[in-house]
């Protein structure tokens, strides 16, 4: 199969009525943390986002900052704080709090004005293996189509994201055939996530 036949595929498959995303199960090996309730969270800063942090009437506290690579930003007063895992709103809520101690009645806002954070990577016997930075909610179907598709020597049945959780990594098994023929979600993939195609 040719790679424009497989990324037709993958583009009908996507737009066949019947075919969805379910939300999978906490349960669930493939349980991701982007699904909640049928919908996709709230984007969780990390690593590498642009933040633009604005103090109302108050210049010398606003600035655009940098999410570290320890995930922290730095700003006058309060120094450094933890951003990397939050939503916006929430390090909005720390940083009114901590700014509370030094001004009164600080208006905080937090805008994410780029994001660097949500990246995962495609290896193995695809056309195009890559790291590839994301914009949006992607499945492993998505990522697979991104790279390419399947090399001849693929084998799909054996598809395996790799998953770390800060201490170990987990294999969440991806069967291509079993996704197309709907006995297998095809699930969200999470930041640092790795497709491997063996």
């Amino acid at each position: 199969m040719s790679r424009a036949q497989l990324i037709t595929i993958l583009v009908a498959l996507s737009l066949a009525p019947g075919v969805s995303v379910a939300p999978v199960r906490a349960a669930d090996a493939s349980a991701s943390p982007q699904l909640e309730q049928g919908r996709v969270q709230r984007f969780r800063i990390g690593p590498e986002d642009t933040l633009q942090i604005s103090v109302w009437k108050n210049e010398a506290m606003s600035r655009t900052v940098p999410v570290r690579p320890d995930g922290m930003v730095s700003l006058p007063l309060v120094n450094d704080v933890e951003a990397a895992g939050l939503t916006p709103m929430e390090l909005r809520d720390l940083l009114t709090k901590k700014l509370g101690e030094y001004i009164p009645n600080p208006e905080v806002s937090v805008t994410l004005t780029e994001v660097r954070s949500f990246k995962v990577s495609v290896i193995g016997e695809v056309a195009r293996p890559a790291r590839y930075e994301l914009r949006a909610a992607t499945t492993v179907l998505d990522a697979l189509a991104m790279a390419g598709g399947f090399t001849q020597f693929a084998s799909r049945q054996r598809i395996v994201v790799l998953r770390g959780d800060g201490k170990s990594m987990k294999r969440v098994p991806f069967n291509y055939g079993k996704v197309i023929a709907s006995e297998q979600e095809n699930f969200y993939l999470e930041p640092g996530d790795i497709v491997l195609v063996p």
